[in-house]
């Protein structure tokens, strides 16, 4: 196993480096997202991590923090669960950008709940607070290691995301269902469900200057959930299969075929460990 993790963690930062070395185009996630769950059936499941990047159009080094996270995602594939979320005082929007501004206020209230980081570029990586870590913010060159380290346990439960999409409404209906495979009694479970865009044209402050196409990717659109979470009360006892049904309806200006669900298992309180997390798109 330790083998295993040192060739992965290996691998994620050698990516990392050769950013901060030439000009690497985005290396994009090779494998395709379904309702039954990253490129298999959920029986197959592996553990799946959710890194949620805390960005901002005025901060100059978060771009090259974007394309690290792609860098991240061509490693792990559907392993890895991406979320940029505008907010905070680099996230005020520039004039320019009118109705495609990215910050919202339950982003705030996301970075209000996770902590605020020591200085940007920053991310949460299963919202665990590790081993010498301030909080919850993390810097850039730990994520690959962090998320190397949390892929090496397999997933206490696994999560089936369906969805069903109305063209004429924006409506979206979303059946997710837990399937408990390692029993265990935390004292606060909650299952979250965002939806994120990509492909999202607006400006963002660059080392060039001001870039008024540039195209944002995995941005955070809104929380279907509460944006703390949805209180899970059941028994999460081995085999017993939980199913929640939540529905959302898309802001017109969003577009539904870069939209995705992504719906994670979360302990509540003050520990907000992430338990498992999953991505599908809203139109397949």
């Amino acid at each position: 196993m330790m083998k295993k993790y040192l060739s992965i963690s290996f691998l994620a930062v050698f990516v990392l480096l050769a950013f901060s070395c030439e000009e690497v185009p985005p290396v994009l996630n090779p494998v395709g997202n379904n309702n039954s769950g990253g490129g298999g059936p959920v029986s197959e499941q592996k553990r799946q991590v959710i890194i949620e990047e805390f960005t901002g159009v005025r901060c100059v080094n978060c771009p090259a923090a974007s394309e690290a996270i792609q860098a991240l995602l061509g490693v792990h594939g559907d392993q890895l669960v991406a979320v940029a979320i505008h907010a905070g005082f680099f996230a005020v929007p520039y004039p320019e950008a009118g109705e495609a501004a990215l910050e919202n206020d339950t982003g705030s209230s996301l970075l209000s709940l996770l902590g605020q980081p020591l200085g940007f570029p920053t991310a949460v990586v299963n919202r665990r607070n590790f081993e010498g870590e301030e909080n919850r913010q993390t810097g850039q060159s730990t994520w690959a290691g962090y998320i190397a380290e949390e892929l090496t346990t397999p997933p206490m439960l696994r999560i089936d995301l369906g969805s069903t999409y109305n063209d004429a409404t924006g409506a979206v209906d979303i059946e997710t269902d837990l399937y408990v495979d390692e029993g265990f009694n935390y004292e606060d479970v909650r299952l979250t469900v965002y939806i994120t865009e990509s492909n999202v044209t607006a400006p963002q402050l660059t080392p060039d200057g001001v870039e008024m196409d540039y195209k944002h990717k995995h941005v955070f659109r809104t929380a279907v959930t509460a944006f703390d979470g949805d209180v899970l009360n059941e028994n999460f006892l081995a085999g017993t299969v939980i199913n929640r049904s939540l529905s959302v309806t898309l802001d017109p200006s969003w577009v539904a075929e870069d939209c995705h669900i992504v719906a994670f298992v979360h302990r509540g309180g003050g520990t907000l460990d992430v338990i498992q997390a999953h991505e599908i798109a809203v139109v397949e």
